[in-house]
C-alpha cells in the first residue's frame, strides 16, 4: 500500500468560454477512491483545470503527501513558477497587469501550502487511465451544465469506468480493491 496520495485532474469547456466541468480522481492511503466532478454554464477552460486541482485538494484531510497529476501545463507552471512573482507583485504579471483567475489561483495556493504537493504533468488523452477518468468526469460537468454530449472527440459522451453512482453534488466514491 502507498504512503501517497495519487490525484488526477481535468478540466473541460464546450466552447471558450462556454459551459464546463472539472473533474478529479483522489486515490488515498487506504485504497479508498473519489471521483469528483461539477461545472458552471459561462466559464473558461483554465478555470476547470484550476477548479479541478482546487476541489481534489480540498478533499483531503489527511496529512499524507500528494502526488497531483495534471494535463495542463497552466496550472502546474503557474503553482510551481508564477505564482511566487505574482504574490511578490501583488497579482499582477511581470507586465504589471492582473492576474487572470487569481481568484481561483490564491484559492490553489491556500489549498496547497496546507499539504505537501507533488506537481507532475501527464500528456492529455494518451490513453493514461486516472487522466483518461478525469477528462470524462470533466466532461459529465461539462455536458450537465449545457455542454453539448457531442463535444468528446466527435463522439457522445463517454462515461466514466466503473459503476459507481453519483453521489450529492457530483461526489462518486469506490471501496479500493
Amino acid at each position: 500500500m502507498s504512503e501517497l496520495i495519487v490525484v488526477y485532474t481535468d478540466g473541460a469547456c464546450h466552447g471558450n468560454p462556454g459551459p464546463g466541468g472539472w473533474g478529479a480522481v483522489v486515490r488515498f492511503v487506504d485504497g479508498e477512491e473519489t471521483q469528483l466532478y461539477g461545472g458552471e454554464s459561462a466559464t473558461t477552460n483554465n478555470r476547470m483545470e484550476l477548479t479541478a486541482a482546487i476541489m481534489a485538494l480540498e478533499a483531503i484531510t489527511s496529512g499524507s503527501p500528494v502526488q497531483l497529476w495534471t494535463d495542463s501545463q497552466y496550472v502546474r507552471s503557474g503553482i510551481t513558477s508564477w505564482i511566487a512573482g505574482w504574490k511578490r507583485n501583488g497579482w499582477r504579471t511581470a507586465a504589471r497587469q492582473p492576474v487572470k483567475n487569481a481568484d481561483l489561483w490564491q484559492r490553489l495556493d491556500a489549498a496547497a501550502t496546507t499539504l505537501t504537493v507533488d506537481w507532475r504533468w501527464i500528456k492529455g488523452h494518451a490513453g493514461h487511465e486516472g487522466n483518461e477518468l478525469a477528462d470524462a468526469l470533466a466532461t459529465r460537468g461539462a455536458i450537465e451544465h449545457g455542454g453539448s454530449p457531442r463535444r468528446q472527440n466527435g463522439e457522445g459522451f463517454r462515461r466514466p469506468a466503473g459503476g459507481a453512482r453519483r453521489g450529492r453534488r457530483g461526489v462518486r466514491r469506490h471501496a479500493g480493491s
